[in-house]
Order: C-alpha cells, then structure tokens, then sequence
C-alpha cells in the first residue's frame, strides 16, 4: 500500500510524504500539488496509525470535504470519525464534548455574521451609540478575538477613553449577552478552545495524547489564535507538519499573519523545510510573469517555480481609454473563444479587486448574451426564508437564544409587536434571564394584557412542541415547523421551493450534527458548476483555477487599493494579485483604463505600478484598444434586461449537424426561431460558419 501511495508523487512530493518525525515546513508554490501531498500524507500516515490519531485542519468546507473525499478513495476506508475538517469545526467537535468545563451547555448555538450584527446593533441601541457603527465594532471585536485578546484584557490594555472605552462597553456586553444566550460565534470556537485547554491541563492532555500527527492546509492564513492552539495541541509529539506559502498571504484584513509561516522555524528550531517548486497548473509564461512581479516583496521565502506545461501563451497586457471599453473588450474575446469551440464559458474567470468593478462587466456580458455567475452574493444558507427556519431549529434545541427568538417571535405575524418585545426585553434585563424565560414569566404575572398573554403563551406552546421533536431527526423538525407555525402558508412560491430544498437536505441527519453544518456554511461553499463564465473578486479566487483568466482594473488606487500605505500593504496587495495571476492555466489576460467611475464619481486612472515589472519576453502588451460601442446619443448603452431567455430554437448550443460539404460540426450560438434560425457552427475542418437553416441543407446528428 505505501509503495502504491508514493508511486505517482515526484522526488519532492515524496519526501514530504516520508518525513513523518518532528514539524516540518512544506513551503508549497501555486499549483504544486500541495493538496495530493496532503492526502497522500495522511493516507501514509493511516496505514501506520489510526486515521483517528491525525488531525487534519484547512480553512473551507470545500477544501476539507475534497480532503476527506481524497483520503478515503486513497485508503479505502471510512473516514467517518477521522479529524479532518475546518479550524472551526474541529473545535466546534471538541467544544461540544468539553464546554460544560466553561460554564455553558454543550447545546450552545453558533452565531454566523448576520446573527451577530443582529446582536452588536440591539446592544448599539441599548447603549444609544451610533447604531451605523455595528460592522465597525464587530470587525474590531473579531480582530480582538483572533489575537486571543478577551474583553477583561482589552480592558486591562486600554487608554479608558474615546471609541476604544466605547469598544470595549460594547465587547464585554457582547460576551455577556452571548453567554447567556448559551452561543459562541465563529470566534469563540477557537478561543474558548484555547481557553479549555489552558485552564484544563488534563483536558490539554487528552487531546494532546489522541493526535499525534498535526496535518495544516493554508499555514499562511492562520491568525494568532489558531497559532496558539495548534502550538498547544503539538506541545507533545511535535509531529506537527505545516503546508503554506507566503506569497499567497492575501488575509491579514481576516487577522490572518503571515509571521506564523516566515518564523515557523523561530518556534520549532529542529524544522524540515522541504519546498514544492514544480507547477502542475500554469504556462511557464504565466509564472515568470507572476514570479517578476512578487519577487519585488521584501518578506518573502524564495521559491523559483517551473511548469510542467511548456511555454505557452503569452501573457496580455491591454489598457483601455474607459472601463466600459474594457468590458467590452473583454466580454468580445470571450464570445471569441467561445464561438470557435477553443473554450467552454466555464473555462473563463473575470476578477477584480472590488465588486464595485463588476457593474460595467455585466452589462458588457448581458449585452453579448453570454451567462455567467458572479460568486459572493447570498448563499443559499442565508435566504430570509431559510434563515427563519433555521432560527426555529436553533430555539427548539436552546431555548436561550435570544437573536433566534427576536427573529422568528413574530414571524409569521402572530400579533406580538415591538412594545410587548420591549417589556419581555426590560424584565429580561431586570431578572438577568433569557427572553423565552422572561416570557414565561410575563404570561404568569400581571405586566401585559390577556390577549397579549394568549398570543405568548400559543408561542411559547410552539417552541415547547418543537423542542419535543428536536430529539428526532432534522427534517422532521423541519416539518414540524412548517406545520405548526403556518409558515409555508405566509411565503411566495418560489421561497417555499427553497425551503423544500432545504428539508430535502436535512433529510435523516443527525440534529446536532446538521445545525453545526449550517452555521459553519460559508457563501464559497455554494458554488454550482454550471456552464457560466465566473466573476469573482481577487480574494475569492484563492484556491480556484481556470484556463482562461482575466484580471480588470489593474490601475493605482485599484490594485494596490488606494488604502494600501505601508510597505506591509503594498506587498499584501501584491500578493493579492500573485494570487489571481496563477490561477490561471492557459491564457492569461491584465487589463485597465485611463477612466473608471468608483464611488459615484469617474476618476482619471493610471496604470499600477506593479506593471513596470512586467517581461518583455513572456508579456505582450496592447496599448488603447477601442472597441466601437453604441452613441449613447442615440441609444442607451445597455437595455434593460430582465431574463436572459433565448427563443425557441431548432438546433441548441452543443447539438451535432453534418453539412454536405463540410462535414460534422458543432453549434455554438443561434438567434432566430423557427425555420428562420440562423446558427454558428464550428467545423473542424473549416473553422466556424454562421449559417441559415432554410438554406444550409443541415443533417441533425444528436
């Protein structure tokens, strides 16, 4: 099995996957197949040990499922049970089991980032502080929060003064009030971890003795806190291998810190460091211009990548005389490239530095009738409806949650307004009880009316069914819910089809197990793969490829943004647009314009500087490139398009004709209906023709 293992690995790969003793640094470049070492890591690791004895932690349910799925065709067993998973989640496991050391129930809620916003706003509100202010204190408090920084030690290490006084009123309420809704957000789970582990030696000591081998994905993005608990969890065997690279530390604005990788070997002084430098992804063209750009950071390790993919292309440089010349420059190649069969639209990425930027490109896209997909919008986890649901299903296994129950107390409408939530809320206060307990006691006592008492009660007998049937499994919570609140009665069609779905994804899992797979769902956890070209900005693109990508905007005050002042930032975006130049495989494409309206105003834009270090060799650039587009005089730029839908065709994109003459091709575009369809077709032979039915004598082959 190990020979197997190591069979199609390359020299560098497999010593990685052979060096088993003591911590060890895999500094892998892009594209270097650090993921098949990992797998491959593991798998050795578990025809030695029990796979249960490995704890595996990257950064994504995408990348941990992919890990999981990998690792279990390697070896052929069961991963269920295994340690692989996401930061978040493997202290979620452990918090579940061991929290009751901390004073909460092990039935706590997890908070994602619209629950917690609901939460820092009432206590805004509360204080009379600047309400607009919410994502600004939040931002702060996970800031604190990812350096293990709690609110007695910002207190302690404060000036007492200014916002920072008011930070930290709002930090320690904060805590307060999650502590008694029996809830941690995303940070907590790591920090509370850590805390578990430093006030509870013997606890430290159980899991120190159950892994004994540490696998990390993405070193360069972990912040402090996550340092601190994989320094204390290795402490033992210090078998910890760690695999990252430092020129793709895009994160820091997440708390994310690149020193944990550069001083690495600062930490653990008996350090292997083996380098992965052979790329499987990209042209040779591709990475040199890449490597000339982030070689010029200062704190870098130096890693000089090859491909294993030949030259290729040369990489295009274009600038543009306005951002929507830009957009339909682009928008035109890719309709291009479509149209003689080179690429699929799911083969071209669009990124950009901000969404802002995504505006001109659509409306381009939209008016050549191509689809695509602009990734970082809503997930379906964090629909109004789904989020409703769910906030049922968390007050049904903790009663304590207040954000869950001011979401759902009157929804749907159950006539239990905002000036009987303010009573339930100031008792809550005054007794230092939850809201469903302060409720509780309103119904008993004297301070509401009888009809409100009737409409409190009906609730509270809801939450009191639903918590009977939060024992079973998810989905028959799920229907439970529906049934009887009415809710499925109160929403539009196309809402209730969502939440259908959503039942059908609870469909016989566990309830703990299914809610913590929910609240730890990000937005890049919904991505379908349906035949759309991508849009995406810079920082969602890490961990993505596609063979053909473009990179808009590249101009001062856009990459590097115009926030970017010390050498630190300036090399973060640097390394942010390393990042989007090597997810590209075949064709690389760096775009910008001298004028592109951001926030509300057009602005003269010039190139960035990190083009002056562009190849002539490997880089070819296109200077004031026109594209001839509508007289805004005489018509409006872009129509107003409502659904994209094409008319009836005879032949559809992808379908088989023969030609008489020409022989088999394939369609690639059509417009018209009917007999009087026109289509393109692409032949190999010949290239691609536009042809019109009537006329064309087509044979139709699928």
């Amino acid at each position: 099995m190990s020979k197997q293992l190591l069979e199609k690995l390359n020299p560098e790969q497999k010593q990685a996957v052979l060096e088993n003793d003591g911590p060890l640094l895999i500094l892998a470049g892009a594209g270097s197949g650090k993921t098949r070492v990992l797998t491959h890591k593991f798998a050795y690791l578990a025809g030695k040990n029990s796979p249960a004895s490995i704890l595996a932690v990257t950064f994504t349910n995408k990348a941990a499922n992919e890990m999981r799925e990998r690792i279990e065709s390697l070896i052929k067993k069961d991963m269920k049970g295994a340690w692989v998973g996401t930061f978040h989640s493997q202290c979620n496991r452990i918090l579940r089991k061991e929290i009751s050391e901390l004073g909460y129930r092990n039935d706590f809620s997890i908070y994602d980032n619209d629950d917690q916003c609901t939460l820092i706003r009432h206590i805004l509100k509360e204080f009379k502080i600047y309400e607009a202010m919410y994502k600004g204190i939040l931002s702060r408090i996970s800031s604190l929060k990812s350096s293990s920084i709690s609110p007695e030690e910002f207190i302690s290490n404060g000036e007492g003064y200014g916002f920072e006084e008011k930070l930290a009123r709002v930090y320690v309420r904060y805590q307060d009030e999650l502590k008694r809704c029996n809830a941690l957000d995303y940070d907590d789970l790591i920090m509370l971890c850590i805390r578990l582990f430093e006030e509870n030696p013997d606890k430290l000591g159980k899991y120190q003795s159950m892994f004994s081998h540490i696998l990390v994905d993405e070193f360069q993005d972990t912040n402090q806190a996550q340092y601190r608990l994989l320094r204390l969890l290795s402490d033992e065997h210090r078998n910890i291998c760690v695999v990252g690279d430092d020129d793709q530390s895009i994160y820091a604005f997440r708390g994310a810190n690149i020193q944990n990788i550069l001083s690495f070997e600062s930490d653990y002084p008996d350090t292997k460091v083996i380098k992965l430098e052979r790329n499987y992804r990209s042209t040779e063209n591709i990475l040199h211009v890449s490597d000339c750009i982030i070689k010029n950071n200062s704190q870098r390790r130096e890693k000089s990548l090859k491909s294993e993919r030949g030259s290729g292309e040369q990489v295009c440089h274009c600038w543009f005389p306005t951002e929507k010349d830009e957009a339909a420059y682009i928008s035109k190649l890719i309709k291009e490239f479509y149209l003689k069969g080179i690429y699929d639209y799911r083969d071209f990425s669009i990124l950009y530095r901000i969404n802002l930027q995504s505006r001109p490109i659509e409306e381009a896209l939209r008016r050549e009738r191509l689809p695509y997909r602009v990734l970082g919008g809503i997930s379906f986890y964090h629909r109004k409806e789904i989020k409703d649901i769910a906030a049922y299903m968390k007050l049904a296994i903790n009663p304590d949650d207040n954000v869950s129950l001011r979401r759902i107390i009157n929804v749907p409408t159950r006539g239990i307004g905002a000036t009987t939530l303010s009573k339930i809320e100031q008792n809550s206060k005054k007794n230092n009880k939850s809201l469903m307990s302060s409720i509780k006691t309103l119904i008993k006592g004297k301070g509401v009316t009888a009809s409100i008492k009737e409409k409190l009660a009906a609730f509270v007998k809801i939450v009191d069914k639903l918590s009977a049937l939060a024992d079973g499994t998810a989905d028959s919570l799920v229907e439970g819910i529906l049934t009887l609140t009415g809710y499925s009665e109160q929403i539009e069609e196309a809402r209730l089809e969502n939440v259908q779905e959503f039942m059908r994804s609870a469909a016989g899992r566990d309830m703990m197990e299914f809610m913590d797979t929910l609240s730890l769902a990000s937005t890049s956890d919904n991505q379908d793969s349906d035949n759309r070209i991508t849009l995406l900005t810079l920082h969602s693109a890490k961990g993505l490829e596609f063979p053909v990508v473009f990179i808009a905007g590249i101009e001062e005050g856009v990459i590097p943004y115009f926030k970017a002042k010390t050498p630190a930032e300036l090399d973060e975006e640097r390394r942010l647009l390393y990042v989007g130049m090597t997810r590209a495989k075949n064709n690389l494409w760096l775009t910008g314009a001298g004028k592109r309206r951001l926030y509300s105003k057009t602005q003269d834009q010039e190139p960035s500087r990190f083009l002056a270090h562009l190849p002539e060799n490997s880089c070819k650039r296109i200077d004031k490139i026109v594209q001839k587009l509508p007289d805004s005089s005489r018509r409006p730029l872009v129509k107003p398009v409502k659904v994209l839908a094409r008319p009836k065709a005879l032949y559809s994109i992808g379908a088989k004709v023969k030609h008489p003459k020409w022989g088999v091709g394939t369609v690639r575009d059509y417009q018209g209906q009917g007999t009087e369809q026109k289509i393109t077709v692409n032949f190999p032979t010949i290239g691609v023709k536009m042809l019109a039915i009537k006329f064309a004598n087509l044979e139709r082959i699928t």
